[in-house]
């Protein structure tokens, strides 16, 4: 059987590929599939403690079994107005156009709402004492979309907030540009600020978006947050089992 496999972030420049097309025996597991690519891309190994697994866009452990055309993701930590989107959802969007952070806000408002709390991730001018030129931010973009709207879902159940927009763009963004815009809608403001910084510190850790951040003297992949403990890892996979391509 044969299943698709996607690289992101700086596991992109391992593979030095974005995707790979990979013949297995039935009932091969992720596990195998990552022996695979350990013993072909051997600087993968390192990498693995902080990588997380995907299979069809939904986080899974190296023991889950595979089947024919799966859609495996290799997910290494993430970075996390009118605008030309990508995806949207009833409470995501994903744009690759500035942010109009007004016209969201003002498009959530009801009378009913004594609170609007809004949350601007902006791009800075400076990373640990570099200059920052631009940033580059890219994304397993069917899956953070899912992941961002379930997200919004959570946080209206577990706040008690009335409605909830969250926008991430990608893309290449200049300094002082929005990268991703939350918005909160309730009755009462201790609700929608806590729900407000819910969103963005659980955004950052587990919606696949990373970015790459390009400096006066070069460019790395930024340090991804890990991953929350109840994501499985790459780490101790089982060895052997598959078919190389």
């Amino acid at each position: 059987m044969r299943v698709k496999v996607l690289f992101f972030g700086m596991l992109k420049d391992v593979a030095g590929r974005t995707s790979d097309a990979v013949e297995m025996r039935t009932g091969s597991t992720v596990g195998e599939l990552l022996s695979h690519y350990e013993r072909q891309f051997p600087a993968l190994k390192p990498l693995l403690a902080t990588v997380a697994l995907s299979v069809n866009q939904e986080y899974t452990g190296p023991e889950a079994e595979l089947h024919a055309d799966d859609e495996v993701g290799l997910l290494p930590p993430v970075s996390g107005g009118s605008a030309s989107e990508i995806g949207r959802s009833a409470h995501a969007t994903i744009v690759r156009e500035r942010i109009e952070a007004s016209a969201v806000a003002a498009a959530i408002k009801k009378p009913e709402d004594g609170a609007a709390v809004v949350f601007e991730g902006v791009v800075r001018n400076n990373t640990r004492g570099r200059q920052t030129v631009y940033l580059q931010y890219e994304a397993y973009e069917e899956m953070a979309l899912k992941q961002m709207e379930g997200l919004a879902s959570e946080a209206i159940g577990r706040f008690g907030v009335r409605d909830v927009a969250l926008v991430h763009r990608l893309g290449r963004l200049e300094i002082g540009e929005t990268s991703v815009l939350i918005v909160v809608a309730a009755a009462h403001r201790a609700a929608a600020f806590e729900a407000a910084r819910w969103l963005i510190d659980t955004l950052k850790k587990t919606v696949p978006i990373w970015k790459k951040e390009f400096f006066v003297d070069g460019a790395v992949w930024a340090d991804g947050e890990p991953f929350p403990a109840e994501i499985p890892r790459a780490e101790g996979s089982p060895s052997g089992g598959m078919a190389s391509k």
